[in-house]
């Protein structure tokens, strides 16, 4: 594997030009200031709440609240490169979104023979209730989180890869905000002294994709939120997101169906919903359709979904552009659906389900990183570098008894970024979330949510794992 590229140093002597003037500002401050700080951050997070629940036994449903750790130094991303990216991930989700239409439509790219009909039809997100059905303006992911690392090249240079796509029901966008207010609040002087592109009108940005999206002849769209409720890993960002936003946070229970229409309970009676930005998965949505014992969602919600009296934000069945079995053929869908080349890479990947690649797998267990299609929260996969000899050999087990569950992609070096650490400042491994909305038009406020391992060596950023996060900074010039 090679050396990590790293986002501050060029070398060990040379600090990269748009970490210059922060190189310089930290340098200056001494270590228990810096260690103050942290602290001060710590205790505002945890008095404002900004909590998220860990599972140790993921069958029990029991968690405990744990706050999300916070680090002090930024990553910072040159205006040029976030321009580029920014290209990149428009191109990305326009294809994505019209790939998710031509799924439950027509199954254009099925027909070319680019994607096997089975990887669709045999696929667990795949909904045929959707087959169709026509959702507002042919967009069914208005809410993407791409996830996006830096690995190395020969040259010392660095290359943005995707890593996943997250299109269901992706969070995280909250500690994106409030990082950023922890940044302004803990180090002002820091932002008179670079040109710091905002992210704090990313609520008004939702909000205005979110009324984009309504049904058909609604002028003046009432916007809800509907949570699984308070005991959701994610509820802190639920309640933060409708309360930016000026909506109400509904859960199902507040809502009914009648005359074909979705009205939510209120102290000055029934009204009317037009949309439902949701954060539950598709089979909790309505046991009429999917899970019978649900009590999160609405009852005869689908009906009126399927009749266009209300939006669903992300729609039913998004996940079947999500699913890992799918990302590898995301660049075919760019070249298909646009006819351009794309703007942004995939991680090479192979497909156990294929024979010679759960071959070249099964080999090279130990260099490889192996994930399941499903997964998420960076449980169920294998990363074979840091791997015991016993834990291979267990997962080589599952792979051969069901290789189609499985994919298998080079161990990426994430990129380092300084990171402020009891030791010290030192090197950690990042990733990268940018927000997409898709509405009107495809926008996104600069950047994203930065996540860091901050366990030496980890290159497992998810908070459920033990990683925190960073403020990111794009800057204006």
């Amino acid at each position: 594997m090679r050396p990590s590229f790293d986002e501050m140093h060029a070398n060990s002597a040379t600090v990269r030009e748009h970490y210059q003037t922060y190189d310089r500002w930290l340098a200056q401050q001494p270590r228990d200031v810096m260690k103050a700080r942290r602290e001060e951050a710590e205790m505002i997070f945890r008095r404002v709440g900004i909590t998220f629940a860990v599972y140790g036994d993921k069958d029990s449903g029991e968690g405990t609240e744990r706050l999300i750790p916070f680090d002090l130094i930024p990553r910072v991303i040159p205006a040029g490169e976030w321009c580029e990216m920014e290209k990149g991930l428009r191109q990305r989700v326009t294809a994505l979104n019209r790939f998710i239409h031509d799924v439950y439509h027509g199954q254009e790219i099925l027909k070319a023979g680019l994607i096997p009909s089975e990887q669709i039809t045999r696929n667990a997100q795949f909904r045929p209730e959707m087959m169709g059905v026509d959702v507002p303006r042919d967009l069914y992911s208005h809410i993407a989180g791409i996830d996006i690392v830096r690995a190395a090249n020969p040259d010392g240079s660095g290359s943005y890869y995707v890593l996943e796509d997250n299109l269901r029901v992706p969070s995280g966008v909250s500690y994106m905000l409030e990082n950023r207010k922890m940044m302004m609040r803990l180090f002002p002087d820091l932002f008179s002294d670079h040109r710091v592109a905002p992210v704090a009108h990313y609520p008004d940005l939702l909000l205005e994709t979110l009324r984009s999206v309504a049904p058909g002849g609604v002028n003046d769209p009432t916007v809800v939120v509907l949570t699984p409720g308070m005991h959701n890993s994610a509820y802190f960002e639920h309640a933060f997101l409708a309360q930016q936003m000026g909506v109400e946070l509904v859960e199902g229970q507040d809502l009914y169906m009648k005359d074909g229409f979705v009205f939510m309970r209120t102290t000055q009676g029934p009204k009317r919903v037009d949309v439902i930005y949701r954060r539950l998965d598709d089979d909790f949505l309505d046991p009429k359709v999917f899970r019978k014992d649900s009590t999160l969602g609405c009852a005869g919600l689908v009906e009126a979904y399927k009749a266009g009296n209300v939006t669903l934000s992300n729609a039913i069945g998004t996940g079947i552009a999500d699913d890992k079995s799918i990302y590898p053929y995301v660049p075919k869908m760019i070249e298909f659906y646009l006819g351009e080349k794309p703007i942004l890479n995939n991680v090479p990947t192979y497909l156990c389900r294929v024979e010679d690649d759960l071959k070249y797998v099964l080999d090279h267990l130990g260099e490889l990183v192996v994930k399941e299609v499903h997964g998420a929260g960076g449980y169920g996969m294998l990363v074979g570098p840091a791997a015991t000899k016993a834990e291979i050999e267990d997962f080589r087990a599952h792979l051969v008894t069901n290789p189609s569950n499985y994919i298998a992609q080079p161990t990426l070096s994430l990129s380092t970024c300084p990171t402020f650490v009891e030791s010290g400042v030192a090197p950690r491994h990042i990733d990268l979330r940018p927000f997409v909305l898709s509405g009107a038009e495809v926008q996104m406020v600069p950047g994203g949510l930065t996540r860091v391992a901050l366990k030496e060596g980890s290159l497992v950023v998810n908070s459920s794992q033990g990683g925190g996060t960073k403020d990111t900074w794009v800057l204006e010039d």
